[in-house]
């Protein structure tokens, strides 16, 4: 997120807090927007994830056409990579073996990582392409919010029910809630721990990720701020540089927090299922 390509903060007449609001704020529709609704749609989360979801199709569509047997091309040699290190996390971590595991963690781990790269584009550069072709509102950070990291991660807790309930049956799941952690004495006790403990796997998922997105953006956005609100005059000769050298020192990091945030979404999902899997849990 280059500082050369941010806007200042304060141009068309914004404060500080409306620059800050407007890029938090969806492009929404229906009903619900204002108050944030259930029935309210985030379109540019939606495009955006939609977009990024078909690119990965695209890419492993035309690699699967143009696979090279001899000697492979860098970035067929880059997607072997990511292939053999999902492929590990999963031979490491899950119990046994199920065919849509890697693919879900592979689907997972590329996905969110794609999501979580918008963050580095520069804060204002599709705001204002937007605002030139008349959208008010862009949030190009899917993860940044909450629906999307939600979604995920209730998507993942319904497979772990399914799995918990095909593995186990149905009274093995259920007596799951009867006898665990404590035993027979304390079902009371039980049912609350364990319904405690599943419905914290999709909270700590989903809230894990749009966390530290979240917090991210808003850092960038801070940033970005320097250069529009404080660098007038003869103060850009100081606060311009130290924004370049902000910029660049957040943007180098925050590329490990984007990595690592995928692949903790992704391992954990892997660890899940793998205790679905599992008969005595």
């Amino acid at each position: 997120m280059s500082a050369a390509s941010e806007i200042s903060g304060s141009e068309g007449g914004q404060s500080t807090v409306e620059y800050i609001q407007h890029h938090l704020t969806n492009l929404c529709a229906g009903e619900g927007c204002e108050t944030g609704g259930f029935f309210s749609w985030h379109l540019d989360t939606l495009f955006f994830s939609f977009f990024l979801a078909a690119l990965i199709v695209f890419v492993g569509h035309r690699m699967t056409r143009n696979l090279e047997t001899g000697v492979p091309s860098g970035f067929q040699n880059f997607i072997e990579a990511i292939l053999e290190f999902v492929a590990g996390q999963v031979k490491d971590t899950f119990p046994g073996y199920n065919p849509l595991i890697a693919p879900l963690a592979l689907t997972i781990f590329v996905w969110v990582w794609l999501m979580n790269f918008m963050d580095l584009i520069p804060v204002d550069l599709l705001p204002v392409i937007a605002g030139f072709l008349g959208i008010p509102y862009l949030k190009a950070v899917p993860t940044t919010d909450l629906s999307t990291t939600m979604a995920m991660s209730l998507t993942v807790f319904a497979l772990i029910i399914y799995y918990s309930i095909k593995i186990k049956g149905p009274v093995g799941y259920f007596k799951m809630f009867l006898f665990h952690p404590f035993g027979k004495f304390f079902v009371p006790v039980n049912i609350v721990m364990t319904a405690i403990e599943e419905l914290a796997k999709p909270l700590s998922l989903g809230l894990r990720l749009f966390g530290n997105l979240f917090a991210g953006e808003l850092v960038f956005l801070l940033i970005a701020l320097i250069g529009g609100t404080l660098a007038v005059g003869f103060a850009a000769l100081f606060w311009l540089p130290l924004q370049v050298i902000l910029d660049l020192g957040w943007l180098i990091f925050h590329l490990l927090v984007i990595t690592l945030q995928a692949f903790i979404f992704m391992v954990l999902t892997i660890v899940y299922l793998g205790m679905a899997h599992t008969s005595d849990h």
